[in-house]
């Protein structure tokens, strides 16, 4: 019987819960055992889990019940919740509320929750400097997970609150340079000077592992987390070591970037304000230092181009 202590892991076949059932499958020899969560266990990517010798098993964050047996028997649990998938703040809310349920109930002994800052607390919504979304949010995909962090804490769960940052990845889907009329390459950011805190998605779940590796160090703290602050001529600088070409940095006011016409554009608008006017604080809240403590493959943009550089090339 293996003494090895389990962590059920949401979103076990995306980007965040991937990245720690990989570290617990790249680890045979450490602490965890995997159980990887997901709504499909007959997927492709469940299955190859599964053949690494990952638990897989099925369930959902709108079916309380799955999610409790899910996490029953489980020393840690990763929750993860998506906005994307519904883009309504609300049925977010409910699902996160769902799941801090399911962790009570299982009696789960530590829990990471992925969660963001509140972005009212730098652009009220009685501010009016930015479009109110969904009646009452700045930026509904931070706002409501911050919303969210009171059910973990009022469930009395032992729970470490883990703050990610704006994904690399996101070059890869259209943030990345683009081709101007002129031919040359240009990278739009409604940035204007700030920097903007950015990680590979990888680097998300290898520092949950580091977190549940420290045992109860970080139970009932936040844990703000990034792999490097650029801005956004140092972005465009390293775009252009990586291309071979040059790449003009072009900031847009956050107006001019609201109006692009761009899906969910009133959502990364607000967003990209908030990582400016809040700056200081967003980027003075992830210690580099103590992320790579947790994380010693942290990585850096640079190193994390290298990589992907083929998926950033303009067509």
């Amino acid at each position: 019987m293996s003494d090895k202590k389990i962590i059920a892991v949401l979103g076990a076949t995306g980007a965040q819960g991937g990245g720690l059932i990989r570290a617990i499958l790249d680890a045979p020899d450490g602490p965890f055992a995997a159980r990887a969560v997901t709504r499909n266990a007959d997927s492709a990517k469940a299955r190859a889990l599964a053949e690494r010798g990952a638990e897989v098993v099925a369930a959902t964050l709108d079916d309380e019940e799955s999610l409790r047996k899910a996490f029953e028997g489980a020393h840690g649990a990763y929750v993860v919740t998506n906005f994307w998938e519904s883009m309504s703040a609300d049925v977010e809310l409910a699902q996160a509320a769902t799941a801090a349920r399911a962790v009570k109930a299982a009696g789960v002994a530590h829990v990471i929750w992925s969660t963001l800052e509140d972005t009212r607390e730098v652009i009220p919504v009685s501010a009016r400097r930015a479009p109110v979304l969904q009646d009452r949010y700045t930026v509904p995909h931070f706002d409501v997970k911050a919303e969210a962090d009171a059910f973990f804490r009022d469930s009395g769960v032992p729970t470490t609150y883990l703050r990610s940052t704006f994904y690399w990845e996101g070059f890869t889907q259209g943030s990345g340079p683009m081709r101007g009329e002129d031919g040359r390459l240009v990278l739009t950011l409604p940035m204007g000077e700030a920097k903007l805190a950015g990680i590979a998605a990888e680097d998300i779940g290898r520092t949950a592992y580091g977190v549940f590796a420290a045992g109860d160090k970080y139970v009932g703290e936040t844990v703000s987390i990034a792999g490097e602050h650029l801005t956004g001529a140092e972005y465009a600088a390293a775009f252009a070591d990586a291309l071979g070409e040059p790449v003009d940095y072009r900031p847009l006011t956050h107006d001019r970037f609201r109006v692009l016409g761009l899906p969910a554009g009133d959502e990364f608008g607000n967003m990209f304000q908030f990582y400016v006017e809040g700056e200081r604080d967003f980027v003075g809240a992830r210690d580099l230092d103590l992320v790579r403590s947790l994380n010693p493959r942290l990585q850096t943009f640079r190193g994390w181009l290298s990589d992907h550089v083929e998926a950033v090339k303009p067509a």
